[in-house]
């Protein structure tokens, strides 16, 4: 036989309460019964519970029970026939009389005992339950039965305690001779040995279904809720989260008691000595498998742990003093105060000195649990042998959960070194003797982003998010969302990486993501013109920091020293950054040692190829030479796709003012072409190798030997250095032709060699490596230790909106894979 249990949000609607007919028909077995525990309709308990308060403090509450009985005189006559009617409008009527009644007499009175609390809040079931048997009636046999006629327990009326002995005779001697029929009980509530009203807790439906399946050794306790099951995390928190089709009985009470509302964690309690599954299934989606809990788990995947949970509204009491040490029974007085307080306490750990107990409790017990201690220990705090207890506020307990942690070497390195690295601080840890469990106190605050990364570093997510914010929507700011679009499926179906774009800015507007609904990579820009707001830059990335989003990435496609100043701010927020601005790294030496530093101790990712090659992984060969321990004697390079282009387009009857302008409208050069080639842009980046290189070395030592005159330099306007240029073609035409005559080629290059950095003109040889460079292509050569004969030479192209794009693309890329 199967007992079957549905919550509040099942029979929340009368959508709910009809798709319960489908599910319990294609759960009944002929010759057998069927028992089917519901709870009241969604939102009745927490009603007559305002009800309550409100009558207790003397305020108007008939507004509230007019609400509750409206609704269920709707359903009745939504889902039963109008011959089955009256007989349930009378039922509700003459128990919202007795309740008005009762609360009337708590407002009189002022007082609310738990007794009439009790008796108040069990209505909802005795509603709801004999309106669904009406309603099965209409298609099956079905019967009403109370629960307290069955469910004996204590006095404790709002979280009572079960007397199995007694209520297991009661359950076997009433189910003995049943007919084959549906059983509708209601849940959550019981009734003590004088026959009064009492409850099973919040939740106490699925205790109920416990109770029934376990004293009637059924073979299924199917759990019907909301939900498919339980998730790896709460997926409200962690959008990757998804369903776990197997459990233990361990594993889910540990999720249980740590957060995961799935099921009622006394349910599994009745059940596990039975060996009974229970299965988790979603009403509104019952063919999903939702979870099964067994003794033990069916399968085993890769994953190292089962499930994330957290509590939140947590509070660290500390109880700290050398009085403690060696002193028996001290322990035993703290939880006997703290029980007599009915304090519940969610978390313990102990320093193994003794020195101090810390104690993790509900927020809204803090100042109940301080006031106790100080009682008990009063004699010892004046004594000074104990400190007053102190108390953290605001937190929250993060816990992984999994029968294979067991004896597996790591997962507490790797779980703090998860929270370290995204700058997550751990108050308090606490782990069982079981190993199914370890707990983190951590701030309320940084729960969040601690789910989604524990989640992603436990591989439990098939895809790895990366939430980034860009700046800059100019040519190459443009194409990197383009290709972020374009690449976007294939990065996710081959590579298991989505990146979702949250922020996008630049000097006029800027556009934030809302409600953690990424911005559309392909709508971009229509989306910017019409939703974006003022652009403010310090309100951006005060925005980036307040998202708090794990795998944070910055992506600055700027040339602004603005924005770079907030670089230092980012990584304090454990935000890694990715940047073409090479002023970040070509200023002064002492801000590029202490970025690199910042970006180490934050444990994020501070990338920057696209600084000296565009596309071309220069910078990572130089590191990877430099990493395997090899020596750099010399680097010689054309590190500008314009410069390239125009040199090697300067031949033959063409001027030189010819071959810039049309690098110009193929859009290779800056508005001003003199910024290309007055070296400086080169300079930086040759400066940036040097660095690299461990160079301590400024921009300002940079030795330029500038091909253009110092008329052409200095033109009042671009047109006028166009002109400038025609008026000095002779001073040009005489490198053209005597490299010409020698069977030589122009090149301006940088060279770096003994800690000086120059960039001059050159004519090279064919039997140098520049002689061929062809089109916009970037060239680099490495001279070393080990490629001393034959230099390491890198080419391809160096010029374009694209292949910068690109190239910070691929750093982002990097940066998920590091």
């Amino acid at each position: 036989m199967k007992i079957l249990k549905f919550g509040g949000t099942s029979v929340g609607s009368i959508k709910g309460i009809k798709k319960l007919k489908l599910i319990v028909e294609r759960e009944k077995e002929d010759h057998q019964a069927l028992f089917v525990v519901c709870s009241s309709f969604a939102g009745t308990t927490n009603a007559l519970l305002e009800a309550a308060e409100k009558a207790w403090h003397q305020l108007d509450f008939h507004e509230i029970l007019e609400e509750i009985e409206h609704r269920h005189y709707e359903i009745i006559r939504e889902i039963l026939p109008i011959s089955a009617q009256n007989s349930l409008l009378m039922l509700v009527k003459s128990n919202f009389n007795m309740l008005e009644d009762l609360l009337s007499s708590v407002a009189h009175l002022g007082e609310l005992s738990d007794r009439a609390k009790s008796k108040i809040i069990a209505l909802g079931e005795q509603l709801s339950c004999p309106i669904i048997t009406a309603y099965f009636n209409t298609f099956l046999q079905a019967e009403f039965k109370d629960a307290r006629d069955l469910i004996v327990t204590n006095s404790n009326y709002l979280k009572a305690e079960v007397d199995f002995e007694i209520t297991n005779q009661n359950i076997q001697q009433w189910a003995k001779d049943l007919a084959p029929k549906v059983y509708i009980i209601t849940g959550f509530i019981a009734a003590d040995l004088q026959h009064t009203t009492t409850t099973l807790g919040r939740g106490g439906s699925d205790y109920t279904a416990a109770i029934f399946g376990a004293s009637l050794n059924a073979s299924e306790i199917q759990i019907w809720t909301d939900v498919n099951g339980f998730m790896t995390a709460d997926p409200r928190r962690v959008k990757n989260a998804y369903s776990l089709e197997y459990l233990s009985y361990e594993e889910a009470m540990e999720l249980s008691y740590f957060g995961a509302k799935v099921i009622y964690p006394p349910s599994l309690v009745p059940v596990v000595a039975k060996k009974i599954p229970i299965s988790i299934r979603n009403t509104f989606d019952p063919e999903h498998v939702g979870t099964k809990i067994y003794t033990h788990r069916k399968v085993q995947d890769k994953a190292l742990i089962t499930g994330i949970s957290s509590v939140d509204k947590v509070a660290l009491v500390n109880i700290v003093g050398g009085g403690m040490v060696g002193l028996k029974g001290f322990s035993a007085r703290l939880f006997s105060t703290l029980s007599r307080a009915n304090i519940n306490i969610i978390l313990i750990t102990q320093a193994s000195s003794e020195h101090s107990i810390s104690l993790g409790i509900s927020n809204e017990d803090s100042a109940k649990v301080q006031q106790v201690l100080r009682e008990e220990f009063q004699v010892e705090i004046e004594a000074k042998k104990l400190h007053p207890p102190q108390v953290l506020y605001d937190l929250s307990i993060v816990a992984i959960v999994g029968e294979r942690m067991k004896n597996t070497k790591g997962i507490s390195g790797k779980l703090f070194s998860t929270l370290g690295k995204h700058h997550i601080n751990v108050a308090a840890i606490a782990q069982g003797s079981s190993e199914l469990n370890i707990s983190a106190v951590i701030s309320e605050k940084d729960l969040s982003k601690a789910l989604n990364v524990i989640h992603d570093a436990f591989l439990l997510s098939p895809i790895k998010t990366y939430h980034i914010f860009c700046v800059g929507t100019g040519n190459i700011g443009r194409e990197f969302l383009r290709q972020i679009h374009q690449e976007s499926k294939n990065l996710i179906e081959k590579h298991k990486i989505e990146i979702k774009v949250v922020g996008i800015a630049n000097t006029r507007k800027m556009l934030l993501s809302q409600e953690e609904v990424p911005i559309d990579t392909f709508t971009w820009e229509e989306m910017l013109a019409n939703e974006g707001i003022l652009a403010d830059l310090q309100s951006f990335i005060q925005s980036v920091k307040n998202y708090a989003l794990p795998n944070s990435v910055f992506i600055d496609n700027t040339s602004s020293k603005k924005v770079v100043g907030y670089y230092e701010d980012l990584f304090g927020n454990n935000i890694s950054v990715v940047t073409c601005n090479k002023i970040s790294n070509s200023e002064n030496y002492a801000q590029y040692l202490q970025l690199k530093h910042l970006a180490e101790k934050h444990s994020v990712n501070f990338l920057y190829e696209t600084n000296v090659g565009a596309g071309l992984p220069i910078i990572k060969t130089l590191n990877d030479l430099l990493i395997s321990g090899d020596e750099i004697l010399k680097i010689e390079a054309i590190l500008s796709g314009t410069i390239s282009y125009i040199f090697n387009n300067y031949t033959g009857d063409t001027t030189f003012a010819e071959v810039v302008r049309k690098a110009q409208e193929l859009g290779f050069t800056e508005p001003d072409p003199r910024d290309d080639l007055n070296g400086l842009d080169f300079s930086r980046k040759m400066l940036i190798l040097a660095r690299e290189n461990a160079w301590n070395i400024e921009l300002s030592q940079v030795e330029i030997k500038n091909f253009l005159p110092e008329a052409c330099l200095n033109a009042h306007s671009v047109e006028d250095f166009y002109a400038q240029l025609e008026i000095y073609e002779s001073y040009f035409a005489a490198y053209k032709n005597k490299a010409a005559q020698e069977n030589k080629k122009l090149r301006l290059i940088g060279i770096l060699e003994n800690y000086q950095i120059k960039v001059e003109v050159r004519m090279v040889d064919s039997d140098h490596a520049f002689y061929n460079l062809s089109g916009s292509d970037n060239i680099i050569s490495f001279t070393t230790t080990r490629y001393k004969d034959t230099p390491l030479v890198v080419k391809g192209p160096g010029a374009g909106a694209a292949v910068t794009a690109a190239g910070v693309f691929a750093d982002l890329v990097r940066v998920t894979a590091l």
